[in-house]
């Protein structure tokens, strides 16, 4: 395992090394080098000697490297998407849809020469225009999460390296293998030195990043936590922030909506990726009489997902990342149950044939979780969905709204009413509507409220175009008495 820096792989001088778990089978795939502070300081400051002639190439020119991208991405997209299932868990056709959609970034961001665009007015005044043009920022720096290895860098540095600036990424030191692949792909480009930089490694570099005078911007996806503790240092060092935190997203069933198509969906979207995504359905609200028929449904789908080796064919869901999540989410299990839970299924201490080594947890289902639990607030990150009632819309919108989170939430209705009071009303970044996980599209920003995000500009689409470029106004005037005469 390498750090990549000005166009060249670099073998980390440091002595201390995680080791790279494949989480269904307790395989060590490789180790991670947990750089220090030097050598992220040398990424920065070789990103920094790019950047003067990188802004300077035609927006025309840089989007040609994503063209060439995008190609390669897709000549090698099983290889990519088979390494995220080894060193992340999740199934194959999790893998594949993550990595689809990373490619659409690419795709959007290729229309940077349109997106970058700004604008003018002339005759503001006799004689005098006004002109917005953007310009690149400079050194920017991407902290990506563990569970979606190939998407999440991808939400950002497109955009970044077509408005000018040049990147350091830092992915996730629990699943560096997948943007190892991708920086082999960035390396065949021909990209000039010190466009695009990697630096495997863990709180250090993040400190290091945040710290550091070079580095204009930051792009952070994890905790809420940990996002407010990276929004705050990184902005009282004068950077440009962006910083997406964790979720405890809400899923409201009415009882006009369609059973078997919404227990289906909810549970891909409570048990897809074993749970482990910001936009999992965790909280499931039922209206008035579809308790019963929800809760039953609910019931079977869990019992029936298969849980196992993600890239075995028939497994739907996979383990979870590490061994101390699942003790961690098997111990708030534990607690749900003593504050009042009833477990409808329980996926603790399952057997998996052939994988006794995996972070398994199977699909659990929760009931009758008081609302005052506090695990009622908390984000598991893991396979599990608690179930609560209320009389009507109008007290399933205050629950909505009554937590710290604003990731996203959903309804499951056949009234368009209904659902427009819930869009209307709920406080949250992403809302579906018969829908379970409302993943915005590339075009569309990844947004986020409250302690899902912290920051002013999100992710991908026309967002990540402000993001990453400083508007510059122009006020000019020509006066004729001034021009040479011929």
């Amino acid at each position: 395992m390498h750090n990549y820096i000005e166009g060249q792989w670099q073998q980390s001088s440091t002595t201390e090394m995680l080791p790279v778990i494949n989480p269904a089978t307790g395989e060590e795939l490789d180790r991670t080098p947990l750089s220090t502070a030097s050598e992220l300081d040398r990424a920065a400051h070789a990103a920094s000697r790019a950047f003067p002639a990188w802004r300077r190439t035609p927006v025309t020119e840089r989007v040609q490297f994503l063209f060439k991208l995008k190609m390669l991405l897709e000549e090698q997209f099983e290889d990519v998407s088979r390494t995220i299932t080894m060193e992340c868990g999740k199934t194959l056709a999790e893998s594949r849809g993550e990595m689809r959609r990373a490619i659409e970034n690419v795709e959007v961001a290729c229309g940077a020469p349109t997106l970058i665009q700004g604008y003018n007015s002339e005759d503001i005044s006799t004689g005098i225009d006004e002109i917005m043009v953007r310009q690149p920022l400079g050194v920017c720096a991407i902290i990506s999460p563990f569970n979606f290895p190939g998407m999440i860098p991808f939400w950002f540095f497109p955009y970044a390296v077509a408005c000018g600036n040049t990147v350091i990424m830092k992915p996730s030191e629990r699943v560096p293998l997948t943007m190892q692949k991708v920086f082999r792909l960035l390396e065949t480009l021909g990209l000039p030195a010190g466009v695009v930089n990697l630096v495997n490694g863990g709180r250090d570099v993040v400190d290091a990043i945040l710290e550091h005078p070079v580095i204009r911007a930051v792009s952070f996806v994890g905790s809420s936590a940990v996002a407010r503790h990276v929004y705050s240092k990184g902005a009282a060092a004068g950077k440009r922030m962006q910083c997406q935190g964790g979720a405890k997203n809400p899923v409201v069933v009415l009882p006009d909506a369609n059973i078997e198509s919404t227990t289906e969906i909810v549970a891909d979207s409570a048990f897809g990726c074993a749970g482990q995504r910001c936009l999992a359905a965790s909280f499931a609200i039922t209206v008035g009489d579809v308790k019963t028929p929800f809760v039953d449904a609910m019931q079977q789908r869990a019992a029936a997902r298969v849980t196992g080796n993600g890239l075995e064919a028939g497994v739907q869901m996979g383990p979870v990342i590490t061994p101390q999540s699942r003790t961690r989410i098997e111990g708030l299990i534990d607690q749900a149950l003593r504050d009042g839970a009833k477990a409808i299924v329980d996926g603790r201490n399952p057997a998996i044939p052939k994988y006794a080594a995996g972070n398994f947890v199977r699909p659990t289902v929760l009931d009758g979780l008081p609302f005052e639990s506090a695990i009622a607030r908390t984000e598991i990150f893991g396979p599990v969905l608690s179930i609560h009632h209320v009389d009507d819309l109008d007290a399933a919108i205050r629950v909505v709204n009554s937590g710290g989170y604003g990731n996203q939430a959903s309804i499951f209705t056949a009234s368009g009413a209904s659902a427009r009071k819930f869009r209307y009303e709920a406080e949250v970044g992403n809302v579906g509507v018969n829908v379970g996980v409302a993943a915005p599209m590339a075009f569309f920003p990844f947004s986020g409220a409250r302690e899902s995000f912290f920051g002013d500009l999100h992710a991908q689409g026309r967002d990540a175009i402000e993001f990453f470029t400083q508007e510059k106004v122009v006020v000019e005037r020509w006066p004729k008495e001034w021009s040479r005469k011929f």
